[in-house]
This record gives structure tokens, C-alpha cells and sequence, in this order.
């Protein structure tokens, strides 16, 4: 049993969070494809375990790396907001597979119409259950609301990518190429402010640097959407604009026209090498606990925490989702 001197704070990361490095170890770990092999059986005996040390009661014997594997294996599952187990798709560890195929087609496969829609299609399913997933739990969403994220994201990716498409038939092939970004960029605008719009509404629970609850702000709602819009749109940007630049450069050689059955395969592969390193580095772009100036926040939260605390808060802290 770790001693009491030498007991890890499981509530933080294990690496620093004020830096950019820190970060992407942090979230490298837990957006590793390799979570998504664990068993039922592994995750719950690691929550298991978790739970044990939290009162001091884990087995005897137990060392710190094996308490920072179940941290690793537990925040790779279970939301952070409710602690309720979430769907193995809609994981951040399932980006990479998820994400690899779902790309890597929609490049290869965008040139008629039924290929847009169905791909496109497809992409938005992902997107909405993965943003849903990873949501501000503590702000509820309802069924129709859902349904308008979902529909209105599908329809706008479709729009674009068919709009392009028409726009780039006499442009050079590798433009073209360009289309499935640009419809993924327009998407995500769409799916992550739709899908979150509780959180604009009615806004999202901000904290003090203790964890008690403030109250609820629009504002942060303004910020945390902001920031996981543009990480997912850094998230795809290298593997759909450098991948097709290989992919075109690739497809001169003879011996790569011999085998077109294997473009897809290969294109698949190289988006997967991209989102390997670029969902930890997009996720660590703005720290998970986000934060925000009391002055920035709407009056009358500022007018409830200067009698609450008068002048000895400055920031307020939530959690920005991913």
C-alpha cells in the first residue's frame, strides 16, 4: 500500500496543466486507441480501484504506477462531469479508429453525390454522438434539440460539400481534394453550437478554485464552445490537407495505379497516423478546466460573488468538454 506521505492527488493529471506539454501527455494518455481494447471487466475494476484509494482502502501492495494506469484507463471511459461509463464510440479514444476510417473515405470516396451524402452522413453521426458524449453533462439537452444538432450539422456538410464540389469541376484535382475539409470545418461550426445550445441558454456551472459551484454563465458557455470548435477543426486539418497532397504525389507512380483497390486502405492508414498525435495536441490547445475573469462574467453573477467573496476572487473555473 503507498504510504501516506506519498499518496498521489488523484482529482489532477498526472502531468502539470499550465503548459502546453502537460497537456498533451495528459491527454495522450487518455485518448489513446488502446483504451478503446480494454474489457467491461478492466474499466470497472479500475474505477474499482480508484474508488479504494480515494479512502485509503486499496489492496495491499498496490504500487503508484498501477494506481496511474487505472486513472489513465478510468478518465479514458468515464465522463468527468457525472462519472457514468460513456458509450465506447463517442470515447476520445475511439477518435483515431472512428476517425481514420470515416476520413480517410470520405477523401477517397467524394466525387458523386450518393458518395458525398453517405459519407458525409456518416461523419455527422460520429461527430454528434462523439459531441454529445463529451458534452458539459451538467447541462441538459433534450431529444429535439439533438435531433436539430444532428439534422442541421448533416445538411450543412452536404451543402458544402455538394456547393464545392460544383464550384471545383474545372479547378485542378488536387482542390478538389480540399472539398471533405472544408464541409468537416462548416460541420463542426454547426453540430458543437447546436448540440451544446443548453449550455448558451442557460450557461454552464463555474467554480471557485476550491470546486464549490458560483453559478451558472452564458459566458464561459461563449468561451468553452469557442475553444472545443477550434480544436476540433485543428484536430482534422493536417490529415485532410497534407494527406491529400501524399495521396495525389502517390498516385503518378504506375505501380500505385496498379493497385487503386488499395488508395482507400492506405489513405485510411494515413489519417490515422495524423489523429494518433493530433486529437492529443488539438484536445491540449486550451486546458481542460477552463477559466475566465470575474469582470468578463455577466454583472449579476459578478454583483452574487463580490458579496460572496468581495474582492478575493478574480478568476472562475468549468469545464470546457471536448
Amino acid at each position: 500500500m503507498v504510504s501516506e506521505e506519498e499518496r498521489i492527488d488523484i482529482k489532477v493529471p498526472r502531468w502539470s496543466q499550465d503548459t502546453f506539454y502537460g497537456r498533451f501527455m495528459h491527454f495522450w494518455s487518455i485518448t489513446d486507441w488502446r483504451n478503446g481494447l480494454s474489457t467491461e471487466q478492466d474499466l470497472d475494476n479500475a474505477k474499482l480501484l480508484l474508488d479504494a484509494y480515494r479512502i485509503g482502502q486499496e489492496p495491499p501492495g498496490t504500487k503508484e504506477e498501477q494506481i496511474w494506469q487505472a486513472k489513465q484507463l478510468y478518465e479514458s471511459a468515464f465522463h468527468p462531469d457525472t462519472g457514468e461509463k460513456m458509450n465506447m464510440i463517442g470515447r476520445m479514444s475511439f477518435q483515431v479508429p472512428g476517425g481514420m476510417l470515416i476520413t480517410g473515405c470520405m477523401m477517397q470516396f467524394y466525387k458523386t453525390v450518393p458518395q458525398v451524402v453517405f459519407w458525409q452522413w456518416i461523419n455527422q453521426s460520429f461527430n454528434a454522438l462523439v459531441n454529445y458524449t463529451n458534452r458539459n453533462a451538467k447541462s441538459e439537452i433534450t431529444n429535439g434539440q439533438i435531433a436539430t444538432a444532428y439534422v442541421s450539422a448533416t445538411t450543412g456538410a452536404m451543402l458544402v460539400s455538394l456547393g464545392l464540389n460544383n464550384l471545383v469541376k474545372t479547378a485542378p484535382p488536387l482542390l478538389a481534394r480540399y472539398v471533405p475539409f472544408a464541409a468537416v470545418a462548416s460541420a463542426n461550426l454547426i453540430n458543437i453550437p447546436l448540440m451544446r445550445q443548453r449550455e448558451i441558454i442557460n450557461g454552464i456551472s463555474v467554480f471557485d478554485k476550491d470546486g464549490n459551484e458560483i453559478g451558472q454563465s452564458k459566458r464561459a458557455a461563449y468561451k468553452s464552445i469557442v475553444q472545443v470548435c477550434t480544436s476540433r477543426v485543428v484536430m482534422a486539418a493536417p490529415g485532410m490537407l497534407i494527406v491529400p497532397i501524399v495521396m495525389q504525389r502517390l498516385e503518378k507512380f504506375r505501380w500505385m495505379q496498379r493497385i487503386k483497390i488499395l488508395h482507400a486502405p492506405l489513405q485510411v492508414f494515413l489519417c490515422g497516423v495524423s489523429l494518433t498525435f493530433m486529437v492529443p495536441a488539438a484536445c491540449a490547445m486550451f486546458p481542460q478546466i477552463s477559466s475566465l475573469n470575474v469582470n468578463l462574467l455577466e454583472d449579476d453573477l459578478q454583483q452574487s460573488i463580490q458579496k460572496k467573496y468581495g474582492n478575493n476572487l478574480e478568476q472562475v473555473f468549468f469545464n470546457k468538454g471536448l
